[in-house]
């Protein structure tokens, strides 16, 4: 082993990197599943009840370079199949979250939750959450307002399911909030690892300046997928993405030791996404830290979480943010380098 710290840390990481095994096929041995095809062929591959969590965020039909533009009928067809596949491969305490946002018809749009919710319960599964992800960026409508949102759909199979809060809590507005009488008087009010997020998520996406950018175009970001699986699956566990793209919910997974399984028809993407993958492994993938404010162009020393604050307050923000980073695996050296845009 070499003697300086960096270089064994880079040997290590290499090391790590190269253990992870990456699969063509369906492999419960492998790691990662990067399926270059039909997710409808995968899923036959695939036994009833060995997934953990299905999360990914479906073609929209709005013309994409990846997408045939269908009718709103066809589309809800084809995306029936899918979800029907993705049930009977979903273990009886695991989650399903449907990532959509609106079909762009020519009479107007139609949110895809509306109508993909009946779908789902017809199958037999559960609504838990409708979150809605916030982001600043998007289209420039001129004749209606511009859409700034899409909605993260949570189902479960049974009332028995997986939810770890902890390791998804953000900081508290008020940290050092105390009971001011009481048998708690004095005592901290609130929760010291953080408060719940909530179901209205401000997250960048991930447009041409941000740090995750590649040549997809409606590309996840990589803190969106690892809230869900740190809080809705174990360590070891498998999660699959139908409609990989260029691997972020793969990324997402192997981050946290969580096994990945994917499927998508581009094969630029699949290449992408092996190659992201295993950078992840090795800790040179650059990502956007989990719970970072949003970068403000207006007020760059400061994040809009801190916009308002006392220097104590930050202060106390900031020691939260490392107590949530370490207990999610987050103070290697490489989240120091990272970008908050």
């Amino acid at each position: 082993m070499p003697k300086y710290p960096k270089l064994r840390r880079k040997v290590r990481l290499l090391r790590d990197s190269n253990s992870l095994e990456i699969s063509p096929a369906y492999s419960p041995a492998s790691d990662v599943v990067l399926f270059q095809g039909d997710c409808l062929d995968l899923l036959a591959s695939m036994p009833p009840k060995s997934v953990h969590l299905v999360v990914t965020s479906p073609p929209y039909n709005i013309g994409k370079v990846y997408e045939k533009r269908i009718s709103l009928e066809k589309y809800l067809e084809q995306q029936e199949a899918v979800i029907k596949e993705c049930v009977r491969v979903l273990s009886d305490t695991g989650s399903i979250c449907w990532q959509v946002g609106n079909y762009i018809g020519k009479d107007g749009i139609v949110p895809l939750d509306i109508p993909l919710y009946s779908i789902f319960t017809k199958l037999g599964l559960r609504m838990r959450n409708r979150i809605i992800w916030h982001f600043e960026h998007g289209l420039h409508c001129s004749k209606r307002f511009s859409g700034r949102y899409e909605t993260i759909n949570w189902f479960t199979k049974s009332t028995n399911y997986v939810f770890n809060l902890d390791p998804v809590r953000i900081p508290q507005k008020y940290p050092n909030k105390k009971y001011f009488k009481g048998p708690k008087a004095g005592q901290p009010s609130c929760n010291p690892l953080g408060k719940n997020p909530g179901d209205l998520w401000a997250i960048p996406n991930v447009k041409h300046n941000h740090v995750e950018k590649t040549a997809h175009p409606c590309q996840f970001p990589v803190e969106l997928i690892e809230r869900l699986v740190l809080a809705l699956t174990s360590p070891g566990n498998l999660v699959f993405d139908p409609f990989m793209g260029v691997g972020t919910t793969a990324i997402a997974a192997a981050l946290h030791k969580r096994r990945a399984i994917g499927a998508e028809i581009v094969p630029e993407y699949i290449k992408l996404a092996k190659q992201r993958i295993l950078m992840a492994a090795a800790g040179a993938l650059r990502t956007r830290p989990m719970h970072r404010p949003i970068y403000d162009p207006n007020n760059p020393q400061m994040s809009r979480l801190y916009s308002t604050a006392t220097h104590s307050r930050r202060r106390d923000h900031e020691n939260q943010l490392r107590l949530l980073e370490r207990g999610n695996g987050h103070t290697s050296a490489k989240k120091k380098e990272l970008a908050y845009a």
